[in-house]
């Protein structure tokens, strides 16, 4: 009996793979076994680099606010402190959209901070 080996799901597979590897450089695009492993790599590069998307943002935002309350004469760390004693609720995100776009927004919020001892 001769051996079944599935050519047509086999060669389905591979060109799903190749497809996907259309714009890499050199081998990466068009040789199997390099082109599956580069495909594997990337993958495995945007799980990891989904959850740093969420870190790197936090970093900018907080820089942002940081530049934002400079110019009024107060550090990040005491605004956001002041902030969680006035019970003003804005996030990181908002914060740092007011301070670059709407800076006479942000300039209230930080003249009310600063006025909580």
């Amino acid at each position: 009996m001769p051996r079944s080996v599935n050519a047509v799901a086999s060669k389905r597979r591979r060109k799903k793979i190749l497809k996907e590897t259309k714009g890499y450089f050199g081998a990466r695009k068009n040789v199997w076994t390099v082109s599956k492993n580069a495909y594997e790599k990337g993958l495995s590069y945007a799980y990891r680099d989904r959850r740093n998307k969420k870190r790197e943002f936090r970093a900018l935002w907080i820089q942002r606010i940081n530049a934002g309350c400079r110019t009024h004469g107060i550090s990040y760390s005491e605004f956001m402190g002041k902030m969680a004693k006035t019970k003003i609720e804005l996030n990181r995100k908002v914060l740092a959209d007011l301070a670059m776009n709407h800076p006479k927004a942000f300039t209230a919020i930080v003249n009310k901070v600063k006025k909580v001892k």
